[in-house]
């Protein structure tokens, strides 16, 4: 692997803090081979690293504050002397390629926007999740979560991001990009939808139309767009359905326990790592709040790996007209 510059980890973000995102980072290191710069109560990271015989091996980076999990808006991009905060300083001043935290998503956006800032064009960052689809492969579901309340400009410009990601991560050529709604015809949703379809017809994209939940993981299209409310209740119900799921077949003992152990490592954290913000002038991970170490360490692998590549090239501006 090309060494790069390392991975700045929020080491307080995450409902377990340093204990796990400590061990993640050391395995993030030893396993994945991806530096890591710790950001947080510098005693505590000491101590927590002693406890893996990582003294000296993990870097770090003293941070007075931690932003409360509870944190969901802009006040948290105020707090200079968060882990949060300076961890994006650290990446904005380039000692750092990559951003991982496992905090508040609300407040990462915030403190991300405010400290890396926005690629030019882009109104609003987006949440990028790579998820299994039954024809191999995944699909990109875009917002997963970063903007609760989008204009239908911003939702058209997720498409474009996610479409951008499709192409440089996953591969695709010519992404197709479907739009989430209450049905596939035209013409279908709330006021947000509709608009947000009329401007994706009359995009250069690749347009496929409305699509429905029972699209998501079907491989109908390569792209999923919706605003963040939607698409992070979608990528919710997804991860309880399959962990229920699986629970059931499990009982009945209808299929193989290496089958169902397979099936659920497609779905899992440790295997995605988290969701990437798109968008911005460096390269953001946020994983999941309940991350454990090796969650942790994914999504430090994962964010080394997109810290090299640059999602959003080109991006222009699909719309800027606000909702009429």
């Amino acid at each position: 692997m090309t060494v790069g510059l390392p991975v700045v980890l929020d080491a307080m973000g995450g409902d377990h803090g340093p204990a796990e995102t400590v061990a993640g980072a050391v395995l993030a290191q030893r396993t994945h081979h991806v530096p890591v710069i710790l950001v947080g109560d510098e005693p505590r990271l000491t101590g927590e690293l002693r406890g893996h015989d990582a003294i000296g091996e993990v870097a770090t980076v003293h941070a007075e504050d931690t932003v409360p999990m509870a944190e969901r808006g802009p006040g948290a991009a105020a707090l200079a002397t968060s882990s949060l905060a300076v961890g994006c300083r650290l990446v904005s001043s380039g000692a750092g390629g990559a951003f991982v935290s496992a905090g508040s998503t609300g407040a990462v956006v915030s403190c991300a926007v405010r400290g890396i800032g926005r690629s030019g064009g882009v109104l609003r960052p987006a949440l990028a999740v790579a998820l299994p689809s039954l024809r191999g492969g995944a699909s990109v579901l875009v917002d997963a979560g970063a903007t609760a309340d989008p204009s239908p400009a911003m939702v058209a410009q997720f498409a474009l991001l996610g479409t951008a990601y499709a192409r440089t991560v996953l591969g695709r050529a010519d992404p197709v990009v479907g739009l989430l709604s209450i049905g596939s015809e035209p013409g279908k949703g709330n006021r947000l939808t509709r608009r947000a379809e009329e401007l994706l017809a009359g995009s250069p994209l690749r347009f496929h139309g409305n699509i429905e939940g029972h699209d998501v993981l079907a491989g109908t299209v390569d792209v999923i767009v919706t605003d963040g409310f939607t698409g992070n209740v979608m990528l919710k119900n997804i991860e309880g359905c399959v962990r229920t799921t699986l629970t059931m077949v499990a009982e009945a003992g209808i299929a193989s326990a290496d089958r169902l152990t397979e099936v659920a490592r497609r779905y899992s954290p440790e295997t995605h790592g988290g969701a990437a913000l798109l968008g911005l002038l460096s390269t953001v991970v946020v994983a999941h709040g309940s991350s454990r170490a090796a969650t942790i360490a994914r999504a430090c692998a994962v964010a080394y790996a997109l810290s090299g590549q640059n999602p959003v090239a080109g991006l222009e501006a699909v719309a800027t007209e606000p909702v009429p």
